[in-house]
């Protein structure tokens, strides 16, 4: 009988081990399950930095992304779309932003249409003029026509208010209008915002600037250019002469992080089109 109950003791404890190694294993593939799941969320920061014509695009994408990805921050510098371009390519931040494409010069980059933006042809609210034709608008800004009696508004001296050198919208402006570096400014400005005031406050000026920036504003009207308004629609079938991109920009041959490439790609990717939209341009992804 001692022999007996010895063995069966000893059986006993044997299982009693044995079940206790079962459920030491079971417990890393819980853990491990829990860590795939929290590893899998983004985090970490991601820089752009350029065109201040982007403004609304851009803060309306991020602020998206970041409510999606708690994990993540998306910072913006309105520099300029030539500063933006500068700035990826010696690595000062993760995406530029340019309302242009790229130059021959800047070599060594990717440009990446995010959406399409309308340049709108604004004059004083108080103006006469409502139609313009492109070559009309190059002579405004060239200096050939001096005065608005010529192109219908009443009689005086034409006031033209453009960006500065390096802004995007200046740079598409010019090229499309064929007026590069023959442009004679009674202000160049650093800001959208600030052309926008300055033809507000100047019955006799005329300037340009972002579809999504003039629309809703006092004080102002686009004037059409052969007929043809600045909305989304002209903007989107080629009918609005005056129309540029707006370009993410990122650097040949580097690894953008987990974040930026999230990033990056929910930007050019249908799920933005309405947030492009609403931020007052046209969306590019099909």
């Amino acid at each position: 009988m001692k022999k007996a109950m010895s063995l069966f003791l000893a059986l006993g404890m044997t299982a009693a081990l044995l079940a206790g190694c079962g459920n030491n294993n079971s417990a890393p593939a819980a853990s491990s399950g829990t860590a795939a799941s929290t590893g899998g969320a983004l985090s970490g920061t991601v820089s752009t930095n350029g065109s201040t014509s982007m403004e609304k695009v851009i803060g309306v994408l991020s602020e998206q992304f970041m409510a999606d990805n708690s994990g993540v921050t998306v910072s913006y510098d309105p520099t300029g779309s030539g500063a933006g371009i500068e700035a990826v390519s010696n690595g000062t931040c993760d995406i530029g932003l340019a309302s242009r494409g790229l130059k021959d010069s800047e070599a060594g980059l990717t440009a990446t249409t995010v959406a399409l933006d309308g340049i709108a042809v604004i004059v004083n609210a108080n103006s006469k003029v409502e139609d313009l034709t492109v070559d009309q608008i190059a002579q405004l800004f060239t200096g050939t026509i001096t005065d608005w009696s010529a192109v219908g508004g009443d009689a005086g001296a034409v006031a033209c208010i453009g960006r500065e050198s390096g802004s995007g919208t200046r740079d598409g402006f010019e090229s499309i209008t064929g007026t590069a570096d023959a442009c004679v400014l009674s202000q160049e400005l650093t800001s959208t915002g600030a052309v926008i005031e300055a033809v507000k406050n100047n019955p006799s000026a005329i300037g340009y600037a972002s579809l999504s920036a003039v629309e809703g504003q006092d004080g102002i009207k686009a004037v059409t250019v052969s007929g043809v308004a600045c909305t989304e629609e002209t903007v989107l079938d080629g009918s609005y002469a005056i129309q540029r991109p707006f370009v993410l920009v990122t650097k040949e041959g580097a690894t953008l992080s987990a974040a930026t490439q999230a990033f990056f790609d929910f930007a050019t990717s249908t799920a933005a089109n309405d947030l492009i939209r609403a931020a007052g341009a046209v969306p590019a992804a099909k």
